[in-house]
């Protein structure tokens, strides 16, 4: 057995509810680390930096990309999305499990660059939960939701390419699926 960790790619839709999932996950596996993303969106009223995301400028995150510092990078919903490679790698030759949550464009480029590394899609019951849960939010514009959706439904069809697919109908239930995958890798 090797003492190099593992990496779970996490996917979904925005709205599917990965990060309510992943909060039971890291309950359950404290430790477990969290790639934390850096983007150049702006914050969500009780996110900080340096936990959720790194919140940078459109200027840094294009230094880094110029610099290879990502293992993925995209743009999603019209802003940058990025996973730093080193704090992936440290972790890893520390015999660490690794949790990334990002979309299905970089899902893809991990898998290229770690084709070891298991994914798993978190997808909702329907679009119409999708919809609400997005709603739900209060976070953003009428534009931004319909963007998402219109994202979440293309996302949706790159589901079948992942390892696992977990439903998060009711998200205990789902956090014990993705518990499950873990546990058993």
């Amino acid at each position: 057995m090797s003492d190099r960790g593992h990496v779970f790619i996490v996917s979904g839709p925005s709205g599917s509810g990965k990060s309510t999932v992943l909060g039971v996950v890291f309950k359950n596996r404290p430790d477990i680390y969290f790639s934390v993303s850096a983007t150049t969106r702006s914050p969500r009223p009780g996110e900080t930096d340096g936990v959720e995301y790194m919140f940078i400028t459109e200027d840094k995150f294009n230094e880094m990309v110029e610099k290879d510092l990502f293992l993925e990078h995209a743009r999603y919903a019209k802003c940058s999305y990025g996973t730093p490679r080193e704090p992936v790698e440290e972790r890893l030759r520390a015999g660490t499990d690794v949790i990334m949550d990002i979309e299905v464009q970089g899902a893809r480029q991990v898998k290229e660059r770690m084709p070891e590394a298991i994914s798993v899609f978190i997808a909702p019951p329907s679009l119409d939960e999708l919809e609400r849960r997005l709603r739900g939010r209060s976070t953003e514009s009428e534009d931004k939701i319909k963007l998402r959706l219109e994202t979440a439904k293309k996302e949706l069809l790159e589901a079948e390419s992942y390892d696992h697919v977990v439903v998060n109908d009711d998200y205990m239930r789902a956090a014990g699926e993705l518990l499950d995958i873990i546990n058993n890798a």
